[in-house]
């Protein structure tokens, strides 16, 4: 798959935590407009693997390259044109929205005024424009994954990388979200989409790339998954791939040890 458009080579890519393996030989060719659902169980290598590529882990093997530059030469520039929502976010509380995009403008080296302006039509847009002057502090869930996203996208990023992003987000802002997310991609931007949400991953990724103990078990687009393994859904063929099929008897004996008296 590797050609001039890859927006993000990976080759090669190992990762151990003392004695443990969590990547062991991860390759990736992922190209410019891309959404990229990046599935796999908790503890397959999925947020080391989007830690490594942004930066915040180092000590891998193999080669990280992301638009054409090799991260590990120490240079941050690749890193002005990320944007990231993590699954859980440290956001600094104590401030105020207009405070905290204020900061996120002094990191990216946009004018105060033109950001503001920007972050403003935004919230309006996610219908909190009315809390640009409160504490964060004081923020529902789906307020503060709102921040996060606008936050995520205020510098125009060329990358995206977006980690349970629909998390606490009403009905109506996640058929807005998904929207955003596809006409991003129309627009040339690359989104690397992590969630448990089986459904979502399904309707939104151009191509899925299942991960499991540290390699890649799976990747295609949906349609050649689910004709590969000759089932009907992305959770069956992530239960099928991942060797994972006692839910139901799981189920069972849940409810069975509930009903105790």
């Amino acid at each position: 798959m590797e050609n001039l458009e890859s927006i993000i080579s990976i080759k090669d890519l190992k990762m151990n935590f003392g004695d443990k393996r969590v990547l062991n030989g991860i390759n990736l060719e992922i190209q410019r407009g891309q959404i990229i659902g990046y599935i796999g169980t908790n503890g397959a290598g999925k947020s080391t693997t989007i830690k490594i590529m942004l930066g915040i882990i180092e000590g891998y093997t193999g080669q990280v390259k992301i638009l054409g530059q090799d991260i590990s030469n120490g240079s941050v520039e690749y890193k002005k044109k990320i944007g990231y929502v993590p699954e859980l976010a440290d956001i600094y509380e104590n401030l105020t929205a207009f405070e905290y995009i204020s900061f996120l403008g002094g990191v990216y080296g946009i004018d105060q005024n033109t950001l503001i302006k920007k972050a403003k039509k935004l919230m309006k847009l996610f219908t909190i424009e009315g809390a640009m002057n409160s504490r964060i502090s004081s923020y529902s869930k789906g307020m503060k994954q709102k921040l996060l996203i606008i936050c995520s996208l205020i510098h125009n990023p060329d990358i995206l990388f977006f980690d349970e992003p629909l998390s606490g987000l009403d009905a109506n802002s996640v058929m807005i979200f998904k929207e955003v997310m596809s006409s991003l991609a129309k627009e040339g931007k690359t989104i690397f989409y992590s969630s448990h949400i089986m459904d979502v991953v399904e309707k939104v990724s151009d191509r899925i790339v299942l991960i499991d103990n540290g390699t890649i078990a799976a990747d295609g687009s949906f349609e050649e998954l689910k004709n590969s393994e000759k089932e009907s859904s992305l959770e069956e063929v992530f239960n099928q791939l991942t060797g994972f099929n006692e839910h139901g008897q799981i189920a069972k004996e849940f409810v069975s040890l509930v009903q105790e008296v």
